[in-house]
């Protein structure tokens, strides 16, 4: 994972001040959910490895199991995401929820979203077949560090 540091790790954005305008919102996580979305995780992060599939596909791919694998985070912490920008809220707090010891990690998914947004939005071939294999691998790191924090964290939420 290369070294970011985005604008955006600068700013003092917290779950409280994006409660406050309405980016998060309260929400009751559950075993069935949790269970879902490391499904949802695992078919991402399967079909992120097939290379017969564009790179910008690819790594499309493995971003959506790294954004949901931070959906599980966030709603296992008690919030869920709301309205525009979701992808951004959802990927920005999770240094405040698993701790500061992701915050690179935070810095390298937002400018994923942003390499993806770029790739799924404007044009094609963005991506390189390095950058697509560097998500993948960085994603199963973080499906690992996340069942691992929540082991700890919401053992309550794991099947």
């Amino acid at each position: 994972m290369p070294a970011l540091k985005s604008f955006w790790s600068e700013m003092k954005t917290s779950l409280q001040i994006l409660l406050n305008e309405g980016r998060l919102r309260r929400h009751r996580s559950s075993i069935r959910e949790v269970a879902d979305l490391l499904r949802v995780v695992e078919r991402d992060l399967a079909d992120a490895g097939v290379q017969q599939l564009s790179a910008d596909r690819r790594f499309a791919t493995a971003y959506n199991g790294a954004l949901q694998l931070a959906t599980v985070a966030l709603h296992a912490a008690g919030y869920r995401s709301a309205g525009t920008g979701h992808h951004w809220a959802t990927i920005r707090v999770l240094p405040e929820i698993m701790g500061q010891e992701v915050q690179a990690l935070a810095d390298y998914l937002d400018y994923c979203r942003s390499k993806r947004n770029i790739s799924d939005y404007d044009r094609a071939g963005e991506i390189s077949e390095a950058e697509a294999d560097e998500l993948l691998e960085e994603s199963k790191r973080f499906r690992s560090d996340l069942l691992s924090w929540l082991q700890v964290n919401h053992p309550d939420l794991l099947a």
